[in-house]
């Protein structure tokens, strides 16, 4: 199966839905998203009222935009929401009134340092409107007055989020989070959307599952703070999850990124790095935590502490077309998706055979006789069982397979088949 293909078709879907922190475009997304996955899972939808307090937060008015333009005369639009959905700053109170264009410019956004790119602004917790343009378009509007019309509203509604679980033979939990909130983003964030879907999907297809899977869409800060809140569900979590990841800007191909949980050293950074190094290492950018950006904040924060680390391409902040017009379709690929995919799959696997092995022999156990050694010696043929012994030699009770592959140096990818021979054997266990 092609899943860069998959993804990258369900993008050009999501793609041009006008999303905020709240509204009919998250819904329209995860009405979408329930009838791609099918009868793969049970996809949960809930709402939570305006004003409903989350931890230190409040669930802000929901916001429904219709349109919104600049007019230097009647019908003589330089500036129109429903030709490019950035141009209205995010949660934009009402207005419609004529201007100067002195007052025009002190409402007007631009991004002086890409001046031909149009930038992605919001006003999420303080009422105000404003636009967004190129810079070229700001320095070159001519003096008079302009009719400025932002056909909104902003009333007591609802905060939607959404969530996937996948039982397994185990109460223990991998965390895999998103957000859905970006208007007309592709990297930022339909793609990390359409990878959580795509690994849904993957997740299901398992005959066996270790874990227990559970999937998050919520917008970002505001949405997985009230996830956490409802019904005191970070405790749950807390107790259960073993490993998160955060999907933030998956679908260019430009390398790959971690961003790191507050240690450093859980078992979501052990896992995710030793996939990343198993690939091109020299593409691949640490980030600590210090760096954070998304909701890894919220699933890492004192008291909750899942964690959970950040898995991006390029991360955001860090790649051109961060938070602009120009982060369009031509930003992701399906080869771009596919990587992505890999690497999570990879991830998954190795959590799924992560367990702490202790040989059963006293002693190098006799290879020859169980078949998994040449019967002849003779120079080269230790390289082919040299992966199996050193996997035997440190299988001493303490460590688990992410710790045996750093010891010796080669991925859990690799490892997981000689472990299903040595188990196969009777010659490993686990403990």
């Amino acid at each position: 199966m092609n899943e860069g293909k998959a993804m990258y078709n369900l993008a050009e879907t999501l793609y041009p839905i006008y999303r905020s922190i709240t509204g009919e475009g998250v819904r329209e997304t995860f009405r979408i998203l329930k009838e791609w996955l099918g009868d793969t899972c049970t996809f949960n939808i809930y709402e939570v009222p305006t004003g409903t307090e989350v931890f230190d937060w409040t669930v802000p008015k929901e916001w429904v935009i219709r349109d919104a333009y600049i007019e230097k005369k009647p019908g003589e639009k330089i500036l129109s929401f429903q030709d490019c959905p950035l141009c209205v700053v995010g949660y934009s109170k009402p207005v419609d009134e004529w201007v100067t264009l002195e007052e025009l410019k002190e409402i007007v956004h631009t991004q002086p340092d890409q001046p031909d790119l149009i930038p992605y602004v919001t006003s999420y917790y303080k009422e105000r409107y404003g636009f967004c343009m190129t810079e070229n378009q700001k320095q070159n509007l001519k003096p008079g007055r302009y009719h400025i019309v932002v056909d909104s509203e902003l009333k007591d509604g609802s905060l939607t989020y959404a969530d996937v679980i996948l039982p397994g033979e185990t109460e223990e939990e991998i965390l895999i989070s998103t957000y859905s909130c970006h208007p007309t983003m592709a990297n930022d964030n339909c793609s990390g959307i359409v990878l959580a879907a795509q690994m849904i999907k993957y997740i299901a297809s398992l005959e066996k599952r270790k874990y227990t899977y559970r999937f998050v869409f919520g917008p970002e800060t505001i949405g997985i703070l009230t996830y956490l809140s409802q019904g005191g569900r970070w405790r749950t979590l807390r107790e259960r999850v073993k490993a998160g990841f955060v999907l933030s800007c998956v679908g260019d191909d430009r390398g790959y990124a971690i961003v790191h949980s507050q240690t450093g050293n859980t078992l979501s950074d052990r896992v995710l790095m030793n996939v990343l190094k198993d690939g091109e290492p020299e593409k691949v950018k640490e980030y600590s935590f210090l760096e954070r950006g998304s909701d890894e904040r919220q699933y890492n924060y004192p008291g909750i502490g899942l964690g959970v680390v950040g898995f991006c391409r390029s991360k955001y902040w860090e790649f051109p077309e961060y938070h602009t017009s120009a982060d369009d379709l031509t930003v992701i690929s399906e080869e771009g998706l596919q990587g992505s995919f890999n690497i999570m799959k990879e991830a998954v696997d190795a959590l799924e055979h992560n367990e702490i092995y202790t040989a059963n022999t006293l002693g190098e156990p006799q290879m020859g006789r169980r078949g998994l050694y040449p019967t002849l010696s003779q120079k080269g043929v230790w390289d082919g069982v040299r992966v199996m012994m050193d996997v035997l030699l440190y299988a001493d009770g303490r460590r688990d397979l992410l710790e045996i592959s750093e010891a010796i140096h080669v991925p859990v990818r690799e490892l997981i088949p000689v472990i299903q021979t040595l188990e196969n054997a009777d010659l490993i266990r686990k403990k």
